[in-house]
């Protein structure tokens, strides 16, 4: 049920301040995201980090949930995001309030049950995470070179942190 509720209230979010004329501005960042959290969830089905759990139908588990935040939540959430990007010393604000939005609600569902941590990871990671998130979405969007090359860095660094037996050399 909440499920439906979170995509409803996206979805009027998306027909109030997305501007459709100009989605093709953002799809390759969108996509680029997609892609980085769908191959995330793949590689490390058997270790995750973090995983949604339903409360309410059995039938709806980790996977459905994530693939309805992927192809619904995301594109809105990443079209807002970037269309309202402002400039300047503002554009520091408006990433905190990014940050501490998704830091927010991530802890609201965590505190339902219905985001779980798992091998060490934990509220404080994910706000990191979130803030290295939407800096690289934003650089994408400018320039996705220069967003891939971040990225493989910091990739590394977490598997280093939490999953080094995928870095043992056997």
């Amino acid at each position: 049920m909440y499920l439906i509720l979170v995509v409803g209230v996206y979805i009027i979010a998306a027909r109030k301040l997305v501007d459709w004329k100009s989605w093709k501005e953002y799809y390759p960042t969108i996509q680029f995201y997609i892609v980085c959290n769908l191959l995330y969830n793949f590689i490390f089905y058997q270790h995750t980090l973090w995983r949604y759990k339903a409360v309410t139908i059995s039938w709806l588990n980790h996977t459905i949930i994530e693939i309805t935040f992927s192809f619904f939540i995301v594109p809105v959430v990443l079209m807002i995001y970037l269309q309202y990007f402002p400039e300047g010393n503002k554009k520091y604000i408006y990433l905190s309030v990014w940050v501490s939005y998704f830091s927010f609600i991530e802890y609201l569902f965590e505190k339902k049950g219905l985001f779980i941590y798992e091998n060490d990871w934990n509220l404080w990671w994910s706000t990191l995470f979130n803030l290295i998130t939407f800096v690289i979405i934003r650089i994408h969007h400018k320039n996705p070179l220069t967003a891939f090359m971040i990225s493989i860095p910091i990739i590394v660094i977490l598997l280093f942190f939490f999953h080094p037996s995928l870095l043992e050399l056997k």
